[in-house]
């Protein structure tokens, strides 16, 4: 089934998201993917067709911010903060009448999809988790930090080589030219994008925001998988260990030679551990 490029207005916000509906309809909730900053649904263009072989719609949405999504000014989108992100994604939710589905988050920003996740638990069939922070022990590494400093962080965030730098610093694989072309296309086009950056990355909040899943993750029930990339230069496999070993219902899975971005890195593998996780039937 092929993937459509979809645009959706919400609140006043457009967003760009990549869907792909079943090629045979099996039961299944459907799956929304997140990505991770500085990245885009495209990241996901590998896997959403495969889940859509098995049976299961799959959205995957640009952040407002990212990629082909609306990009307002910092001081309209409350300045991007995690609480901004998480109105207007519940709001999308919403307006893709999305009752029940399953939850697939990777990467820094990718903790507000789990912030989600706790403040609408009865939404949640399934949550899959990709090298996404997920403890009060994680700190931002410095090749994002750099992108929220003053100054340093006004020029980086306005080079779209940055892309190229960080999707390839987050592992040690080179990503495609065709690729990179489209992940650069956002920089070409509006400086209005690296502003997002920049806000997002100064206002992560991860004390805040990882002390709420340390916390609310303790009463989590609903079946987890947390497979992750053992290559990954900024966030090693200690922090899924300890993230399992406080969580009931996980089942984690070790990706070798896969990087922070799997689902760039080596979508195989991720489709791999993904697809009978989804698929299982509860019970």
């Amino acid at each position: 089934m092929k993937v459509t490029e979809q645009q959706l207005e919400v609140g006043g916000l457009q967003w760009f998201y990549r869907e792909g509906l079943p090629v045979q309809e099996r039961g299944l909730p459907p799956v929304l993917l997140l990505h991770g900053i500085p990245s885009q649904s495209y990241s996901w263009r590998e896997v959403l067709p495969v889940l859509t072989a098995q049976g299961m719609r799959a959205i995957a949405p640009d952040w407002i911010g990212s990629g082909f999504s609306s990009k307002p000014e910092p001081r309209d989108f409350g300045h991007y903060t995690p609480d901004a992100y998480l109105s207007a994604l519940a709001d999308f939710v919403d307006a893709l009448a999305l009752d029940r589905f399953s939850l697939v988050v990777q990467g820094f920003v990718g903790s507000v999809g789990l912030q989600y996740a706790l403040r609408h638990r009865e939404r949640i069939e399934r949550l899959a988790i990709f090298n996404t922070p997920l403890t009060t022990a994680v700190r931002l590494p410095w090749k994002l930090k750099q992108l929220g400093l003053p100054f340093i962080g006004d020029m980086l965030t306005q080079d779209p080589l940055l892309i190229d730098r960080t999707l390839e610093g987050g592992g040690f694989y080179r990503v495609p030219d065709e690729a990179l072309d489209v992940y650069r296309r956002p920089y070409l086009k509006t400086s209005a994008v690296g502003r997002a950056l920049l806000a997002t990355v100064r206002n992560l909040q991860l004390p805040t925001v990882l002390a709420e899943i340390e916390t609310g993750f303790q009463t989590w029930e609903q079946p987890t998988l947390v497979a992750w990339g053992m290559a990954d230069p900024w966030l090693p496999f200690s922090v899924a260990a300890q993230f399992a070993r406080a969580v009931p219902q996980t089942e984690v899975v070790k990706l070798e030679q896969v990087g922070h971005y799997p689902q760039e890195d080596w979508h195989e593998k991720v489709t791999q551990v993904l697809i009978p996780f989804l698929c299982r039937q509860a019970g």
